[in-house]
């Protein structure tokens, strides 16, 4: 009797499976509320990082110009780029002293280029400071060039501003209303908007994967991690004033002769060729944290954070905006060193005007 009575017990001490099934649902109902939390807390971290990455080349390019006597301009093709010689005034001193800045980091023509060989290693390593970690692009990419390859770098997640865009100002072999263009030599006392109203660098999405061809106005995933090529119908060959001839999907935004203030809204949607990062050298948005380049390490505010219109490239300039795996927005860094999220939702005026150093508009990065 006592027997029968314990296996009763021990019977009713076990888990029916409609019990198993509540815990099991309840177990899930949690993991599915803290999972959002979670997230939310990891990318508020990366956020963090990428910020303070940020800041920390704003403040590089201010001891530079302390010590240099100038902002440093953008090199022709076959230079340093800019981020590059921000390194020895970052916590990077192993890696500026095997820069040489007397010898041509790259050699080729333009699209083509190669990097010089004494430096091919150096450039094959990813500086986490120059890349944001809410971006799951690859921190290093092997690019096949038509001059030969394949050839591999460390990747760029922060661009350096050329100014507003606006009129001919996207054209950085002339002067711009930004920080820098080629030959630039420009002083923190030329910003007259006030360094706090003035963006001198932001956060971009890094380019992906292979060139694709898409029918026109059909873009890639977004936020895409691939620019698209509208070098056709603009004239690349220098005039005697700044700007790019257009004709073609740029017939329509030709003032005075040049590409000015483009609808991007009616462009893009006539091209149908997208960079990414693997086909060839400086195609690719933030291929390379060593090179030159506007489509590699420059930008410009002509288009709003986050903007459905893509990156659009026209030969050696484009018209950009500041781009992000960020919610909500991008972030930028002003010349005081501040680092803000510039909204998805902020006017492309206001954003134009934030990126020009010299416009006198009356605005801040809240409006």
């Amino acid at each position: 009797m006592s027997v029968g009575v314990h296996h009763s017990a021990r019977r009713r001490r076990a888990f029916t499976l409609v019990e198993l099934l509540v815990v099991i649902a309840i177990i899930g109902t949690l993991v599915g509320l803290l999972l959002p939390a979670v997230q939310a807390a990891r990318e508020a971290a990366r956020r963090s990082s990428c910020s303070s990455n940020l800041r920390q080349q704003i403040l590089a390019m201010v001891n530079y110009e302390s010590a240099r006597r100038s902002l440093p301009p953008t090199d022709l093709p076959g230079g340093f780029s800019i981020q590059s010689r921000l390194l020895p005034f970052m916590e990077e001193a192993s890696i500026a002293a095997q820069l040489d800045f007397k010898r041509p980091a790259t050699t080729g023509a333009y699209n083509a280029q190669v990097p010089n060989p004494i430096f091919a290693a150096l450039f094959a390593t990813a500086i986490p400071v120059m890349l944001c970690p809410s971006d799951p692009s690859p921190a290093i990419h092997t690019v096949t060039v038509i001059a030969g390859g394949p050839f591999t770098y460390g990747g760029l997640s922060y661009m350096v501003s050329t100014g507003s865009g606006t009129g001919t100002r996207y054209d950085q072999r002339w002067p711009t209303d930004g920080i820098v263009y080629e030959g630039s030599n420009v002083r923190l006392a030329a910003v007259t908007d006030g360094l706090s109203k003035s963006v001198f660098m932001s956060e971009t999405v890094r380019s992906d994967g292979d060139d694709i061809t898409l029918p026109a106005a059909t873009p890639p995933k977004f936020p895409f991690q691939k620019t698209l090529n509208g070098s056709g119908g603009a004239n690349s060959t220098k005039q005697a004033t700044p700007g790019y001839p257009g004709s073609g999907a740029f017939g329509g935004s030709v003032s005075g002769g040049m590409i000015q203030n483009p609808d991007l809204t009616q462009v893009w949607t006539k091209f149908t060729g997208w960079r990414g990062a693997n086909t060839n050298t400086l195609r690719g948005r933030g291929t390379s944290w060593a090179m030159t380049g506007a489509c590699n390490t420059l930008t410009n505010g002509y288009t709003t954070p986050n903007s459905r219109i893509p990156d659009v490239v026209i030969h050696a300039t484009g018209f950009f905006g500041p781009k992000s795996f960020h919610p909500s927005g991008a972030q930028v860094g002003f010349g005081d060193g501040a680092v803000r999220m510039l909204s998805d939702s902020i006017d492309a005026n206001v954003c134009r005007a934030l990126h020009s150093i010299n416009g006198g508009e009356a605005v801040s990065a809240e409006d």
